[in-house]
């Protein structure tokens, strides 16, 4: 936290400050990355040239609003927690409070609503998929109501959480494609969205043994520090796997030159767990979030690049 923020400070530098302590700009490639990722693969599914225009700007900047929600979410369910754990940061010392994230969440979900009917016409699938979609959301912010056997299982509270994320890709399809049906290529997408979700959600939460507090939870504690490692390393292979054989369907072949780079990020990836296996610690885990996340973006972009070698690319920006 920024020890110059005080309660005079404006308002919008103190949400500033919290974003940037729990949001920070630099998720927004990510999330982009998905999106365009989901409109490339429903469009190609579709058949066709693949085209760009002004919404998916739209589709874009509404794709990183609704991960803006699911942080609010999150800061609200955990925000007793958080005090106990995390006192110094923006929210939990009081130079912003609940209330703010209330405010800010409902703008951004105003943002989708909106956006979802205007694509829809009315309340189509657009709009549906979105309801759908926050329904779960909401559902995880009250810990589908077993929050307590959720917290003694913490792979189940993953798995839980993680089904979001074949629900925000189906969303994400209708924003690029009203009326997208579920076809292969956007059923193996789901399945790689949640497989990557999943695999980051172990990485995070596996510390290093200095890291380790008995108010915090973590897979490290569960299967040890190794063994969390090792389930990470599981699970990069299977994302990658998934993004291989996403390529194949796509393309008849994975072409040679996207095999070769995403072979260079799953190496990478790989280096650094096995590292990490040797010699736990807290930069480790750092290195290991990282890597985890560039083998993740990497073959989203990869993705891309395999759906517009193959369909063509037409800007329409008008």
């Amino acid at each position: 936290m920024d020890a110059t923020l005080t309660l005079a400070t404006p308002l919008s530098s103190r949400l500033r400050a919290w974003m940037q302590e729990r949001f920070p700009a630099a998720n927004a490639l990510l999330f982009f990355t998905l999106y365009l990722a989901t409109a490339a693969v429903a469009r190609a599914a579709a058949g066709g040239e693949v085209t760009v225009s002004l919404p998916d700007v739209i589709g874009c900047l509404v794709t990183w609003s609704f991960f803006l929600v699911l942080r609010i979410f999150d800061e609200h369910k955990d925000y007793a927690l958080d005090c106990h754990n995390h006192p110094q940061r923006v929210l939990q010392s009081g130079l912003i409070n609940l209330n703010h994230l209330k405010l800010l969440g409902l703008l951004a979900i105003a943002a989708q609503v909106g956006w979802s009917l205007w694509l829809d016409g009315g309340l189509g699938r657009t709009t549906q998929a979105w309801a759908l979609l926050f329904a779960w959301t909401c559902l995880m912010g009250r810990e589908f109501f077993i929050a307590d056997w959720l917290n003694r299982h913490l792979t189940w509270y993953a798995v839980s959480h993680m089904l979001v994320m074949p629900l925000i890709v189906w969303w994400l399809a209708q924003l690029a494609l009203p009326g997208s049906a579920l076809t292969e290529p956007l059923q193996l997408l789901m399945l790689l969205a949640f497989v990557s979700g999943f695999c980051f959600e172990i990485t995070r939460k596996t510390k290093g043994p200095e890291e380790e507090r008995d108010s915090v939870e973590s897979y490290s504690r569960i299967f040890g520090t190794r063994g969390s490692a090792c389930v990470v390393l599981g699970l990069v292979t299977a994302m990658v796997a998934c993004q291989l054989w996403l390529m194949q369907v796509l393309a008849g072949a994975v072409p040679l030159w996207a095999a070769a780079l995403l072979a260079v990020f799953y190496a990478l990836g790989l280096r650094q767990l096995l590292a990490f296996l040797k010699a736990p610690s807290a930069k480790g885990r750092e290195k290991n979030e990282a890597l985890v996340a560039i083998t993740m973006l990497g073959g989203y972009a990869l993705l891309i690049a395999v759906v517009l070698t193959q369909q063509g690319l037409a800007l329409n920006w008008f």
